[in-house]
């Protein structure tokens, strides 16, 4: 059986080498065909809006509760936790390791006083 593997891959490359070898070369790429981007093109491109539509099935990886969506960070939040997962090209980053803390506003009035 190994003997007919190999020589059915042996005949199979002999033939394409054949072929290869004597088909004309037509295809020529000139300078004037390739696209080049240099760092003086590149802008600070707009990020790809997120589609809030996915909203309502997306949750919480951890406490499996809905997030919200902040434009002005980019960020879904998590209220309860206290945690913002980044959107990264317009997808949601839900690794709870990637996360960022936020900080919650806290209320001093019902913090006790100090004598």
């Amino acid at each position: 059986m190994f003997r007919s593997v190999l020589g059915k891959v042996v005949t199979e490359t002999v033939r394409v080498h054949r072929c290869l070898k004597h088909a004309p070369l037509t295809l020529r790429v000139g300078p004037s065909a390739v696209s080049v981007r240099g760092f003086a093109d590149v802008k600070d491109e707009a990020r790809p809006p997120f589609d809030t539509s996915v909203l309502e099935f997306l949750v919480c990886p951890l406490s499996k509760k809905p997030l919200r969506y902040e434009a002005d960070t980019n960020e879904l939040i998590n209220e309860e936790l206290g945690i913002a997962y980044p959107i990264i090209d317009g997808i949601p980053n839900m690794i709870p390791q990637e996360a960022r803390l936020i900080q919650k506003d806290t209320d001093t009035s019902t913090t006790p006083a100090q004598e």
